[in-house]
């Protein structure tokens, strides 16, 4: 098993909490929501066999402190961040992987800095403005906004999931997690804390992103959208659907919701490993 070497990378505005496992091609994995870096750690010690993973705290989440105060988060602010990290690590294009709002921040990487990522795997980005009802959509996360401002983040969060995961979803797939370790629960405890950060700057204008379509189809990234096998019909799964066709990209099922690489992340961990080796 591979150590895990703890740095940080100062970047305007910001200072990144960042973390470097394994040898071989870089792969960076970057996560959405409030989330932080350890949201992929069942994914590191199989993936770190084959690539240098780099994983990372987005700026204003957990470890990665924000400058001043919080303000509303741009896209572009944070794909900067994975520009500047991947600069940073390698002088080769990498691979890249994001899930959630994570695969956003990727998708306007690949937008910025083709030159940067050779393979791209986006996992259920929520670009719901590709959505005929993206109307509907506008105004539920103003919805949400609206509840954070008047009833506080718990409130505004369950209505956040439950849109997000659609009201019709089906049960979770059972996890194959076991007991939380020290690490999880520590993760946990943050990424509660991280909650009023996302819903109160990140959520709006992070859901109102339109990627830009021409740029990725021009790019000589290969980029596939991986759909969760357990989130078939939710919005989310649907959106992600919607990308690859205005794009041309390869949809491909990932075991679990969206959720998987964290409930499922043995098995997710080995169809990306396959994924990023059909196009090397």
């Amino acid at each position: 098993m591979h150590s895990t070497n703890v740095k940080n990378l100062e970047v305007p505005g910001a200072k990144l909490h960042y973390e470097v496992t394994g040898e071989g091609p870089v792969l960076l994995l970057i996560c959405g929501g409030p989330t932080d870096a350890a949201i992929y750690a069942g994914l590191v010690g199989t993936l770190s066999e084959n690539y240098t993973v780099v994983s990372y705290d987005p700026r204003g989440n957990s470890r990665s402190s924000l400058d001043g105060t919080p303000q509303e988060q741009q896209i572009e602010a944070h794909s900067d961040d994975a520009h500047r990290l991947l600069a940073a690590v390698t002088d080769e294009p990498a691979h890249v992987f994001g899930s959630s709002g994570g695969a956003l921040v990727g998708l306007d990487l690949v937008a910025r800095h083709p030159e940067q990522v050779k393979s791209l795997v986006v996992h259920e980005p929520p670009v719901m403005e590709l959505l005929p009802d993206s109307d509907r959509w506008r105004e539920h996360f103003q919805d949400v906004y609206d509840t954070y401002q008047a009833a506080g983040v718990g409130p505004a969060m369950q209505k956040f999931i439950a849109g997000v995961e659609g009201e019709d979803a089906p049960p979770p797939a059972p996890p194959e997690m076991g007991t939380p370790s020290p690490e999880m629960m520590e993760m946990m405890g943050r990424m509660a804390a991280n909650a009023e950060f996302f819903v109160g700057n990140v959520m709006l204008p992070f859901s109102r992103f339109t990627p830009d379509a021409e740029a990725l189809k021009s790019a000589p990234t290969r980029i596939v959208c991986a759909a969760g096998e357990a989130s078939k019909g939710q919005p989310v799964q649907q959106a992600g659907l919607a990308l690859a066709d205005s794009i041309g990209a390869e949809a491909v099922d990932f075991p679990g919701d969206h959720q998987g690489f964290l409930t499922h992340s043995a098995p997710f961990a080995e169809q990306l490993r396959k994924v990023l080796a059909a196009g090397q």
